[in-house]
Order: C-alpha cells, then sequence, then structure tokens
C-alpha cells in the first residue's frame, strides 16, 4: 500500500487539479509513488523557464503591483501575504496565494478593476486550449470560495502576428481574451470534479490503462511506468496516420506480429513486413534517377535553429526559427576533395546577418544544395532573405538548386527495416552508415541543439561555454556529413 491517505495528501493544487483532469490515476501517481515520475529532460525544463519568462513579461501589461514569492515561501505563508496585500489596498498582484478547503491555487496577475477583483491567466501558447479554461475555471472556484469577489477572468497568450521592432510592445506581444461567462459555465465542472478526484484518492490506484490521454494535451510525467508493458515492436511502432492504434490495443493486439496486415495502409502494411522479415528495398531506377539529377558544385547543409516565445531581434515573430549555426560540406567536383565550412554564432549575438552573407559566399554560383527535409532549410533561407533584402538574389537562386536527400527515403524507394518506417536522418543514417550515428554524441537532435545553445547564451563559466560550442559544431557537423555519406551509400547501391 502507498503511503497513508489523510486530509493533509488529499489537498490540491492547480496543477494537481489539472492533471487530474487529463488523468486520475498520473494524480495517484504524483500523490503517493512520485518515484516513478520520469525524469524530466532539459528541453522539458527550457519549456518550463520559458513559461516563466513569458509570465514576468505579461506583468508589464500591469506594471507596479507586489509579487508573492514562493521560492523557500510556505504556503501559509504566502496566502497570509496575499490577504494582507489585499487588506492593504494593493491592486496588482503577481503570483496571489488562495487556499480553500484544501485547494490551492496561485494567479498569475490579480487587478483590482472598476467593478471588482479581475484574474489574468498568462500561457506562452499562441492559441486557447480546452485545458486552459479548466486551469483558470479552478482558480475562480478557489478565490470565490475564499471569499474573493471576482468581477472578471482574462486568458492571456502569445499573438504570433507580431513582428518586434524596438523595445517589445506587451500589448501587441499578448492577446487578451475575456472568458469569463466560459469560466462560470465550467463552475459545476470543477466542483464535480474536485470531488471526483479527492474520492479517487481516498481509495485505491485507480485501474485505468494507457490512451490517447498519456500524451493529451501534456505529456505526462509517469508515461515510462505506465507503458513499461509496451514491447519494442508494437502496434504504437507504426507510423503515420491510418489505423486507430488504440483501438487495435483495446482488441488485445499489442506485438508487431500480431497486426492484421489488411487493415494497413501501403506504407505501414510495409513497414510491417519488412520489420518482420528484416527485409530491404531498394529500387534502383528511382534512387539512379534521383542520384542522376544532382550535379557540381555540390554542396551539403544543415542549419541549426532556435526559437523564442519572446522574440529576441528586430523584425522576429514569437517562436520563429532563427538559424544559429550551419555545416555546409562540398565538393567542387567528382571525385573532388570533400571541403568543409560551418558556423556557430557567439553567446547573446544576433546570428542571422552573418549567416546570410557567409553562404552567399561560401556556396558556389550553381551549385546543386543537398539539404534533407527541404521545406525546412528553405524556410530558414527565405527569412533570411526577407530580413536582409541584399542578399536576397542569391539565396532564391540558392533555394531554387536545393535537392531534397528525404525524397528517396520518404517515397521508400529506399527503405530499410531498421528505420522503423521512418524518413528521418536519425532513422536512415544509422540504417545505411551504421558507423556514422548520433547515439554517443552529447547532442543527438534538434532539440538537445535549440537547449544547448541556450544554455551556451546563459553561461558565464568560459570553460563551459568552450564545451558547448564543440558539442554543437560535432553535431552539425554530423548531419551533413551523414548526408554525404548516404549519397555514398545510394552511389554504391545501383552500382551492386
Amino acid at each position: 500500500m502507498p503511503a497513508t491517505q489523510n486530509s493533509k495528501i488529499l489537498y490540491l493544487s492547480k496543477s494537481q487539479f489539472i492533471k487530474g483532469v487529463q488523468c486520475h490515476k498520473s494524480l495517484y501517481l504524483h500523490k503517493y509513488q512520485p518515484e516513478l515520475r520520469d525524469e524530466i529532460s532539459e528541453s522539458q525544463e527550457a519549456v518550463f523557464q520559458s513559461g516563466k519568462d513569458v509570465g514576468i513579461m505579461a506583468r508589464n501589461l500591469f506594471p507596479g503591483g507586489i509579487e508573492i514569492t514562493y521560492d523557500n515561501n510556505p504556503l501559509a505563508n504566502q496566502i497570509r501575504q496575499t490577504h494582507a496585500e489585499i487588506t492593504n489596498g494593493t491592486t496588482i498582484i503577481y503570483e496571489a496565494a488562495f487556499s480553500y478547503r484544501g485547494l490551492f491555487c496561485k494567479v498569475d496577475i490579480l487587478r483590482k478593476g472598476d467593478q471588482g477583483w479581475e484574474i489574468y491567466e498568462v500561457k506562452a501558447s499562441t492559441k486557447m486550449e480546452e485545458i486552459y479554461y479548466h486551469d483558470v475555471a479552478f482558480q475562480y472556484y478557489v478565490m470565490t470560495a475564499a471569499g474573493l469577489p471576482v468581477s472578471k477572468v482574462f486568458l492571456v497568450h502569445i499573438n504570433n502576428q507580431y513582428v518586434r521592432n524596438g523595445a517589445i510592445d506587451v500589448y501587441e506581444l499578448f492577446t487578451v481574451k475575456d472568458v469569463t461567462k466560459d469560466i462560470i459555465a465550467k463552475q459545476q465542472f470543477v466542483a464535480d470534479e474536485i470531488r471526483n478526484q479527492q474520492d479517487m484518492l481516498s481509495g485505491k490506484m485507480p485501474d485505468i490503462d494507457i490512451g490517447p490521454y498519456c500524451d493529451n494535451p501534456y505529456g505526462c510525467d509517469f508515461k515510462g511506468h505506465c507503458w513499461s508493458h509496451i514491447p519494442e515492436n508494437s502496434v504504437f511502432s507504426l507510423r503515420g496516420k491510418g489505423v486507430n492504434k488504440f483501438d487495435l490495443y483495446n482488441q488485445g493486439i499489442i506485438h508487431m506480429e500480431e497486426i492484421p496486415p489488411d487493415i494497413l495502409n501501403v506504407k505501414q502494411h510495409m513497414q510491417l513486413e519488412y520489420t518482420l522479415q528484416k527485409r530491404h528495398h531498394i529500387d534502383t531506377d528511382k534512387i539512379r534517377h534521383f542520384l542522376e539529377s544532382l550535379w557540381y558544385p555540390l554542396c551539403y547543409l544543415d542549419f541549426e535553429t532556435f526559437m523564442m516565445a519572446i522574440p529576441p531581434f528586430d523584425g522576429l515573430r514569437p517562436y520563429q526559427q532563427v538559424p544559429f549555426q550551419y555545416s555546409l560540406h562540398y565538393q567542387e567536383y567528382e571525385r573532388g576533395e570533400l571541403l568543409h565550412r560551418e558556423f556557430l554564432a557567439f553567446p547573446n549575438t544576433d546570428p542571422r546577418e552573418i549567416i546570410a552573407k557567409r553562404l552567399t559566399e561560401e556556396i558556389p554560383d550553381n551549385a546543386c544544395v543537398i539539404v534533407y527535409n527541404r521545406s525546412f532549410e528553405s524556410g530558414r533561407l527565405r527569412d533570411l532573405a526577407e530580413w536582409f533584402p541584399k542578399y536576397s538574389g542569391k539565396m532564391e537562386a540558392i533555394i531554387g538548386n536545393m535537392m531534397d536527400l528525404m525524397i528517396p527515403f520518404r517515397n521508400r524507394d529506399c527503405y530499410f527495416w531498421e528505420m522503423c518506417g521512418s524518413y528521418s536522418i536519425k532513422y536512415v543514417l544509422p540504417a545505411l552508415v551504421p558507423d556514422l550515428n548520433y547515439s554517443n554524441m552529447e547532442i543527438s537532435e534538434g532539440g538537445m541543439a535549440m537547449v544547448a545553445y541556450d544554455k551556451m547564451n546563459q553561461s558565464l563559466d568560459p570553460k563551459e561555454v568552450d564545451g558547448i560550442r564543440k558539442a554543437l559544431l560535432e553535431y552539425c557537423k554530423l548531419d551533413t556529413m551523414g548526408m554525404v555519406r548516404i549519397v555514398d551509400r545510394l552511389r554504391e547501391m545501383i552500382t551492386l
């Protein structure tokens, strides 16, 4: 049995309530078996920090308020401080704290308006989500039950059409939506759900199997525990849309070999068949046609990018992808020497113009530019052209000469069972070139690169900065060297 379930444990915070709305079992595990929680990744930590940064920026909508700090500040003290500020006539409070019969919440921004107190819940998202209404409805329930009259409720989120020009304009950066009527309408739901959650926590762990709610609306931090019975090759290994994987799972179909082949689309059927038989497929005519479409000089280009909710430079929109690094391998002629160029921005600098300038200098005119996922790389070049029109002609020429190495794998002209139904280079490269992979690298995918770059910008330790730079350069270089080796491997295939 888990720890004794008493009234103290039945306490519910806003975040716990939201966890319970998504899945009662997740809330139960959070309360009684927290040691089963998945380890929080650096990427998740970065998301949390971004949310905090957005919340702090949103305070500028109503400046001059008093903050109720929560680090090393007991909940009871936070509640007392909030009550004291209200009593003393403070009209704007950040992180105001309220409690009612074991329920606890903090409010991003509490403001005394002309008609009474107003709640402003801040989200780093660019759109409204149903779970946000549950979030703020819980706050309204607790605050009004605690005796504070609330006249208005607002959800505040990022406006992704805002373009920075000079200092951040918070009135343009944020969209503020009045959701008062919706929140009042949800009060019965909140009351019922609180009662259901507390009843559940008073009993045994609920018997809830895995389902779509494990990842929606948030990734559950107990997924590793709840999914531990799922084998490596399972119904959930199927790529793409088509069959409902949870429908199959609920019918008792778990292992890949149990899936009826006739219900799958063509690509899923191929994945199933080739995985079970450990087969490869090579269409030499189509691969030859792709290779014959390439020409020299031949370049291999890859970007690494960052994106931020609050645009750090002029001309940027929230969450716009900004290149901070590239790797460029190139050959001037067939069987020529393989050369390499690279760039990684120094910490806390705007990397865009120097990247635009260097690319126009380093990529020869009329060169064939191989990328992996043309839509992404060409999008970054078009952004650079928009930001710096003097380079637009060369940028458009580079885009016009782009060839997408993803195509033969996306079309399954070349498919190895080890690719697991994916055409991502992270699967293609180790399948085709086993001696070259990301498994032992400090940085092994784009999300990690973004986090590392942010960490480099925040660090004051020269040794740490140098170590991150080396890891970033090594990772990005592998992306383009990987493309070189993949093309070489494809050429071998058509000559066998």
